[in-house]
Parts: C-alpha cells; sequence; structure tokens
C-alpha cells in the first residue's frame, strides 16, 4: 500500500488557520558550530544583541556566599587572585603550586589545610582552620588570635570553637563584602596526624616499626579516629608556619557534652525574622545568637521579611526554599555541597595549643623558671629573628612569632592585606568591630 500524501492528511479541527502561518527558525549561535565555515559573515545586529546579552562572570562573595555558583573553582579563583598579586613583597606561594596543590587534594588519600583570616562585621576577626576529610569537604575551626607562635607565651592556648562542614573548595577562597568582611589565606598546604600516646601509657621501643595497618590508614582516616577520640595531635606543612609546626587540639568530656545538648536544641525562630544563611560565613562567639533579633545563629545579618540585603525582592517560594536549606544545613552541620562523614557538631568548644616538645623545644630552668628553647637559639637569637620577621612580613615564620591582626597580616598567595582586598573588591560602607589585641606575651 502507497504511502499517504500529505494532501491525504486529515486537517486537525482545533487548530486555528493564522497559527498555520506560524514559522520557527533556530537563533543565532554565538559560536560557529564546526559545520558552518569560519569565516561565514554574521550580522552586525546579532552581535551587539550577544555582546550586551553576555552575563557578566559572578563575583567571589557571590559564589562565597552561594549566591552563584561556578563549575570549576579552581580556574576561577586562581585566574582573580592572579589578577590581584601584590608585586612587593613576594608571596611566599606561587599561583602555579596553589593551584596545583589543591589540584592533587581531590581524592580519599589527600589531606589539605588552609587557616583564612576572617574579618567578619559581626563575629569579630578570628582565624578559621580547615582541615580535609573527604574529597570534598573539610571541618573547620573558629580560632580567636590566632595560631599560637611563642612557646613561653602566658597565653599559649587558643579556643577553636567548631563550625559548619565546608566545601572543599573554599580553600580557594579570597574575597571581600560588606555583609561578611574580607577573608585571605593566611596559610595553606597539607597536614599530618600525628600518633598521641598517653602519659600514663608504657614506653615504647625507639626502634620499633608502626603497624602496617597504621601506614595503611590514610590521614583523612586518622584524622577522624582522633576526631571521635577528642584528641589531635597534627603538624601543619604550610608555606607560612615553621617547617616544625605541631598543635594538639582537643575537646573535654564536659564541652562535648554541652555541645552536643546545644545542637540538639530547637532554633529560636519566633523571635525571628526570615532566616537567611550566609553558607560560607562562619562565627567563634556564643553571645552571637542573642545580639539581635535580626541576627541568626552564626552572627549573619538577616533582611527583613521579603527582601535579601541587597534590597531586592524575595519571593514567597525563594523564601521557604531557603528556610528548608536553613534547616537541612542545621540537620546535617554542612553546607551544600559538603558532607559530614566526621560527625562534626555545630558550635562545640574545643581547645588549641603548640605541642612545644613535638616542635622542637627543650624544658629548662633560666632564674627558676621554666622555659622552653630550641636547642640551637636564645633568647637574644630569638628576638634577632622576629625583628626580622616584622621587617619582611612574606617571609617564613620562625618561633617566637605572633599573629598581629588584620593591620599586618598577608596573604600567603597574594602578599594583601584585608585592606588590599576590600580595595580590590571594591567594597564600600564596611564597618569593623572593635577588635582584640594581639597575643604578645
Amino acid at each position: 500500500m502507497a504511502a499517504k500524501q500529505p494532501a491525504d492528511l486529515i486537517p486537525n479541527p482545533f487548530i486555528k488557520k493564522r497559527n498555520l502561518q506560524w514559522t520557527l527558525s533556530p537563533p543565532h549561535s554565538p559560536i560557529p558550530s564546526s559545520s558552518s565555515p569560519q569565516n561565514a559573515p554574521s550580522s552586525p545586529k546579532s552581535n551587539t544583541t550577544t555582546n550586551n546579552n553576555k552575563p557578566s562572570p559572578p563575583t567571589t562573595a557571590a559564589i562565597e556566599s552561594g549566591k552563584a555558583h561556578t563549575t570549576n573553582p579552581l580556574a576561577h579563583f586562581a585566574a582573580h587572585l592572579e589578577n590581584h598579586i601584590l608585586p612587593s613583597p613576594t608571596p611566599l606561594l606561587p599561583i602555579g603550586s596553589y593551584a596545583s596543590l589543591y589540584a592533587g587534594s581531590l581524592t580519599s588519600q589527600s589531606s589539605h589545610f588552609v587557616i583564612h583570616q576572617h574579618d567578619h562585621p559581626i563575629a569579630g576577626l578570628h582565624y578559621d582552620l580547615r582541615l580535609q576529610i573527604n574529597p570534598s569537604s573539610s571541618v573547620s575551626w573558629a580560632i580567636m588570635y590566632g595560631p599560637p607562635g611563642d612557646p613561653n607565651s602566658v597565653r599559649l592556648n587558643r579556643n577553636a570553637t567548631e563550625t559548619r562542614i565546608h566545601s572543599l573548595w573554599n580553600h580557594l577562597i579570597e574575597t571581600a563584602s560588606p555583609q561578611t568582611g574580607s577573608l585571605l589565606i593566611w596559610d595553606t598546604g597539607t597536614y599530618t596526624v600525628l600518633p598521641r600516646r598517653s602519659k600514663h601509657a608504657p614506653r615504647t621501643d625507639p626502634s620499633s616499626q608502626p603497624s602496617p595497618e597504621d601506614e595503611e590508614r590514610s590521614q583523612q582516616e586518622l584524622l577522624e579516629a582522633a576526631f571521635h577520640s577528642r584528641k589531635i595531635r597534627l603538624q601543619l606543612h604550610g608555606s607560612k608556619l615553621p617547617e616544625t609546626y605541631v598543635l594538639n587540639i582537643r575537646l573535654t568530656k564536659r564541652e562535648d557534652a554541652e555541645g552536643r545538648a546545644k545542637s540538639s536544641r530547637a532554633p529560636r525562630s519566633k523571635r525571628r525574622r526570615v532566616k537567611r544563611a550566609d553558607p560560607e560565613t562562619s562565627s567563634e562567639s556564643d553571645d552571637v545568637t542573642d545580639a539581635a533579633d535580626d541576627e541568626d545563629e552564626e552572627g549573619n545579618t538577616l533582611a527583613p521579611k521579603g527582601r535579601e540585603a541587597g534590597g531586592q525582592a524575595v519571593s514567597a517560594l525563594e523564601t521557604e526554599l531557603q528556610e528548608l536549606e536553613d534547616a537541612e544545613i542545621r540537620r546535617t552541620n554542612a553546607y551544600p555541597g559538603a558532607s559530614n562523614t566526621i560527625g562534626s557538631i555545630h558550635q562545640r568548644k574545643w581547645y588549641l595549643s603548640l605541642d612545644r616538645k613535638a616542635c622542637g623545644f627543650q624544658e629548662r630552668l633560666e632564674g627558676g623558671k621554666t622555659v622552653w628553647q630550641l636547642p640551637s637559639t636564645s633568647a637574644s637569637s630569638a628576638s634577632t629573628s622576629d625583628t626580622k620577621g616584622e621587617k619582611d612580613a612574606m617571609q617564613r615564620l620562625s618561633f617566637p612569632f605572633y599573629v598581629r591582626g588584620v593591620e599586618h597580616e598577608r596573604s600567603v598567595v597574594t602578599a594583601r592585606t584585608c585592606e588590599d582586598v576590600m580595595r580590590d573588591e571594591d567594597v564600600q560602607g564596611f564597618v569593623r568591630r572593635k577588635g582584640w589585641l594581639p597575643v604578645l606575651n
């Protein structure tokens, strides 16, 4: 049987005759296809429209806050930071090394870390230590006064507050905005989890070899085990910190119990307006939750109901989706894109201190007082090295060192201070919270 011709088709009575006159044509593509001639002329009008409609790339602050996304964070931030490197002093970590370090840290065997200097308008100045826990995420602590660097300091310990689990690409961020303040990479590199032995345990034979099971375990697995035991002994291999820099991070049973109880409480939403999460902003203080009715539990400024901080209207659907996302963040203690595989609990209070013996210091008695010194240094040489460090902030730190805050500390990647980052990101109207004095004794 012969196929029917178009004339044999029965017309659809529900289609209006005037609609049969419509025709469709594919839109003009600004990128020539492989089948089209490379030198084919294009309409000037089409080029103008394409250029005018071309979306501008998202800002680093938008990506950091979760309002914008990029498919390749490494390429985006590497290109952005490369355009803002100061000519002097020379950064300690070149962009190529910065990119290679992160590119090799996307596996279950890698151990990436970053220390961010975060000058938040509400939470205040603090330093975020983030340690990789899986190929896509990192556990985070907010540390007041920065990492300790003087073995003889009267304030050797630091409070380290556990914050949300972050996406690993947050290790790349250096940005600023009026809402979240400035964020710069104070140091970055890899970490090694060191074995920890109780002082009551029997002495081990120095010639004994570690068990094959310990040698096969990755740093992420060792970190998880130490995290669950609430006692972490950690060596940081950065570009700025001394080469033999070892920290002890511990959580007491009391702080563990209080942190778990606090995390199980339902959020007090009655006295708050619409909660708008700022996914990559952390806080290190407890009193932020009660500071004002327009602040959320992490110290992020909340927008009035139905409006964003920028003044743009927010639809009811967007508000509902944001509230659901906030509830999911509180439930999992992880920001979108990150997974809490380590069992992190928000706002638990840990204690961080310098492991003086592991750093190479020896205990001595001088004038009836205990003094910790490196075997090859004395008090005079230590003060000389500190003065040398003040003259050139981009040299590797040596003991003793002091974290001096936003006016002195520089990015290890771009050599910028927080004021440089603010200027480069064109931030206007930022109000800094009254800061702390550095610990110099």
